[in-house]
């Protein structure tokens, strides 16, 4: 039988950037695509600090994790990318407050890189999974 993917999109959470969904559903997996401190309603990044850019991406992927009907722990796979590896303890330290009360903690790759999409600090993707 071959599975019909369903895109998930929230206006609790940023449009888009590019041609892209907010998430893709495949069955009982959803694939989210990063996400960056935006803020939905402006669509304009939160601040420029790193901490403020966390917790709203994070916040921002929680959003589209709800409207798929899954939960923080649900997620399986977390990407992290960051425009400077510095950055890596304040980014863990809110990282821990969404996924650190996890029944298992999803697995994670952190990568830094050389810029992200409207000047942001940092992007997170995931992907959620339950049975």
């Amino acid at each position: 039988m071959i599975k019909m993917a369903k895109e998930v999109a929230t206006k609790n959470a940023p449009n888009a950037v590019g041609p892209y969904s907010q998430a893709v559903q495949v069955g009982n997996t959803l694939y989210c695509s990063g996400q960056i401190g935006l803020d939905p309603a402006t669509g304009k990044l939160v601040s420029a600090n790193v901490v403020d850019q966390t917790t709203q991406a994070l916040h921002n992927l929680q959003e589209v994790v709800k409207t798929a009907g899954f939960k923080l722990d649900d997620v399986v796979k977390v990407t992290v990318f960051m425009a400077n590896v510095a950055d890596f303890s304040e980014i863990n330290k809110i990282y821990d407050q969404f996924f650190g009360n996890a029944k298992v903690l999803p697995a994670r790759s952190a990568v830094g890189i050389a810029g992200l999409p409207l000047g942001a600090q940092v992007e997170i993707e995931a992907i959620a999974s339950k049975s």
